[in-house]
């Protein structure tokens, strides 16, 4: 069967090559659309795999099968519906809520306490570990009474105001 004067099967490779192609470049630019805020029935991956896998199911069925093109057509796309289905509830779905799992958030670090790895002076900067189960946070510190706090000193974190912790001594 032909397709404005091409044979299905070119039309399926095309179609591979174009859409393939075009994954893959959106999987390398993701940062760069990411600010699009499209809702998720918009997802690019998703439409992007969906075409790809249709485009290549119907070119090995159309090439390695004497099916009906329609029934081709058909099969492909229920192929691709379960596959992007699947990679979507498998796989993309996991990875996006584990990166949120393991980012934290300012306000979250009020009420902690950490050591002192290089002294808060009066009226300037120093840093602060942090250290919890999952890892450890070094941030830039200042005193919240505005007094000097020696190196190796425990503190308590009181505020964060512009990604500094303002700390005070604490006492065990």
């Amino acid at each position: 069967m032909e397709l404005f004067g091409v044979p299905l099967e070119t039309v399926y490779l095309y179609g591979l090559i174009i859409f393939g192609g075009l994954t893959f470049l959106f999987i390398l630019f993701n940062d760069i659309f990411s600010g699009l805020e499209l809702p998720d029935i918009f997802n690019p991956t998703l439409i992007f795999s969906y075409l790809t896998v249709f485009f290549a199911s119907g070119f090995l069925l159309e090439s390695l099968s004497g099916l009906n093109a329609g029934l081709c057509a058909g099969i492909s796309l229920i192929i691709s519906f379960t596959i992007v289905t699947l990679l979507n509830v498998f796989v993309l779905i996991p990875i996006s809520s584990a990166e949120e799992s393991l980012t934290f958030h300012d306000n979250d670090l009020r009420g902690r306490v950490g050591r002192v790895l290089t002294s808060i002076p009066v009226d300037g900067f120093g840093e602060v570990l942090i250290e919890s189960i999952s890892g450890s946070i070094a941030k830039t510190a200042a005193s919240y009474k505005n007094e000097g706090i020696v190196s190796d000193t425990k503190v308590l974190i009181i505020e964060v105001k512009n990604g500094v912790i303002y700390v005070m001594p604490h006492q065990d």
